[in-house]
């Protein structure tokens, strides 16, 4: 006669995964709350701000309506505003300066990740870090008094000999010296001075990450050093490089200081960014602010409030791209 043997049914079965959990110690809620609570914090800080704005702007938008978004002038005396000519300027300062920044930043990042020297690595760090904490009133002054007289000859050359076939590149107001000073294009050229650090450190930061193991696996195929950084490096990082862009593209936007100094400000939508004159809703904050009225002072905040939108905008964006990326995973070295 032979016996059963049961088998109790909580025993789990050996082909599913078992759960390992560990008691939270009084510490580890401490911290998960105080994680929690930043994590929230900005959320509600992000929200005040918006409130804040909404509350101040709404007299203006009430009073306006939606010529607020076509009109183009801004006239303090007779409260006749509307950003509908300093809102493509600031966007048009903002894409000069990626275009000018994205392609140094990316290649300083690669340099540094990949091909600098042990020793000289740690100092280029160093220097791409300073040059982030140095102040935009120093880029503005330097942008003004050093880059601005030096770079009116390239200008000039570019509007003689690309202007015929590419019209923004177009100056209509003659072979003046004073026409190519003040413009879109010196705005946006100052400002990527000053967003490169930050695409360049993010985008390096992103590049390090890299799998160890695919690097070596590259390499194991025969690969040369650019075709691991590639094929390896350039694709783990695209969405960080993404996001380093969209961040550098939202300080663009936002610069105040060294774009107020350098342009010379104008309230029409023409297209050409060589030519003298620009503005952008930032600068125009800046500059407008002392001499306004209480319904002035309430168009500005109402100008702030779009701009705050649209780097909004501009960063959720870039946060569903990132999330469709590798950069960040979890990846075996």
């Amino acid at each position: 006669m032979t016996s059963a043997v049961l088998v109790p049914h909580s025993q789990p079965s050996p082909d599913e995964p078992r759960v390992i959990s560990a008691p939270a110690t009084p510490g580890d809620r401490i911290f998960r709350g105080l994680l929690r609570a930043a994590g929230l914090s900005v959320f509600v800080i992000m929200g005040l701000i918006a409130l804040f704005l909404l509350l101040r702007g709404s007299d203006a938008l009430r009073a306006t309506g939606w010529s607020f978004f076509t009109e183009q002038r801004w006239r303090t005396e007779t409260h006749q505003f509307g950003i509908a000519a300093v809102l493509p300027d600031g966007l048009l300062i903002a894409v000069i300066a990626l275009l000018v920044s994205v392609p140094v930043s990316l290649t300083a990042a690669v340099f540094v990740s990949e091909y600098a020297p042990v020793r000289l690595r740690g100092a280029l760090v160093s220097l791409v870090d300073l040059m982030a904490a140095i102040p935009s009133i120093v880029y503005g002054l330097w942008g003004f008094y050093f880059l601005q007289p030096r770079i009116v000859g390239v200008i000039r050359w570019m509007a003689l000999h690309l202007g015929g076939f590419l019209p923004f590149l177009k100056v209509r107001t003659g072979d003046i010296g004073t026409s190519y000073t003040s413009s879109t294009f010196i705005a946006g050229v100052i400002v990527s001075l000053m967003i490169i650090p930050i695409v360049t450190s993010l985008s390096r930061e992103v590049f390090s990450q890299a799998p160890q193991g695919e690097r070596e696996g590259a390499y194991a195929l025969g690969s040369t050093r650019w075709g691991m950084v590639r094929t390896v490096v350039l694709p783990f990082g695209r969405g960080g490089m993404i996001g380093a862009v969209m961040l550098g593209f939202g300080r663009a936007m936002g610069e105040t200081i060294a774009v107020a100094l350098v342009i010379s400000p104008a309230f029409k939508v023409t297209g050409h960014v060589l030519e003298n004159g620009a503005n952008s809703i930032s600068a125009l904050i800046a500059l407008r602010f002392s001499e306004s009225d209480g319904l002035s002072l309430s168009a500005l905040m109402a100008a702030g409030l779009v701009l705050f939108t649209l780097t909004l905008l501009v960063n959720v964006l870039a946060g569903l791209v990132i999330s469709r990326s590798r950069s960040g995973a979890n990846t075996a070295d």
